[in-house]
């Protein structure tokens, strides 16, 4: 057990340095070529709602946007909703604000760490910086006022009709995220059209916040842990009864896959701006 303990722990380790990239980088290269298609087709959300059913929300994970910051060499496809799940493709929009180009506070969410990290240089910022979004309605463009942590005053309050970007992220060392780090942004060009919010702050979830957790991951957690061990067993049934190079041949592959599905899971339980 001991050893199935250390082979799992060494796969969290592989699976945060290397895979979770891997899975980050073809979710972005993915919905990047579905979501310039929607643009050209003019089918790209525009609201937080469908566009082809305004009585119901948005999947989550859809692609909303496109968000990018040549100053820290970010472009990356921004998905509707902020739960860990949702942040492991890319930076994420939080329900209950406007998109970004609206008139209002708009909040994007992305990791710092792990899944390629597409925030981790939102830090190197600077007052006068400017950025884009893209989105259904338009190309959006938005001016840096600083950045913020935790005990930092708040930026002035909005103009009315105006609008800014909350780019949110976390901050402290890479594994121990100590608060959120925040860097808001005015937008500088005309601000699109707004639908009305059907979501408020007590519509979301604990774990759509900042540094939330997804509780319901322990369950799947102790799901294919519970597989991982029934497959160590039956592996090692199996190696009494057949040689020790048919065992390997089966054995690998099997507890690679198993070992790698509890990493994903235990990569779910962190906080989701890791």
């Amino acid at each position: 057990m001991l050893i199935l303990l250390s082979v799992v722990v060494m796969f969290f380790a592989l699976y945060i340095g290397v895979f979770s990239s891997l899975h980050h980088a073809r979710a972005q290269y993915t919905e990047y070529a579905n979501f310039r298609k929607e643009l050209a087709l003019g089918t790209a959300p525009v609201a937080a709602t469908r566009p082809d059913d305004a009585e119901k929300l948005l999947t989550p994970g859809t692609p909303v946007a496109v968000l990018s910051i040549p100053q820290i060499n970010l472009r990356e496809v921004v998905f509707e909703g902020t739960t860990g799940a949702v942040l492991q493709k890319g930076p994420g929009h939080l329900r209950n604000t406007p998109m970004p180009g609206q008139s209002g506070v708009s909040v994007i969410m992305g990791r710092a760490t792990a899944y390629g990290g597409p925030f981790r240089g939102l830090s190197r910022l600077n007052p006068g910086d400017t950025f884009t979004v893209t989105t259904g309605q338009g190309v959006s463009t938005f001016r840096v006022l600083g950045v913020r942590r935790g005990g930092d005053p708040f930026p002035p309050a909005l103009a009315a009709g105006g609008g800014r970007l909350t780019l949110t992220t976390a901050d402290g060392s890479p594994l121990l995220p100590s608060g959120v780090l925040r860097v808001d942004a005015d937008l500088t060009s005309s601000a699109l059209p707004t639908p009305p919010m059907p979501l408020t702050r007590r519509d979301l979830s604990t774990a759509e916040l900042a540094l939330g957790i997804d509780q319901f991951a322990w369950m799947q957690l102790v799901l294919w842990g519970q597989a991982l061990v029934a497959a160590s067993v039956l592996l090692t049934w199996i190696r009494l009864h057949w040689g020790r190079w048919q065992v390997w041949t089966i054995s690998v592959p099997v507890l690679v896959f198993f070992s790698v599905a509890t990493a994903d899971q235990i990569a779910r339980l962190l906080p989701n701006l890791m």
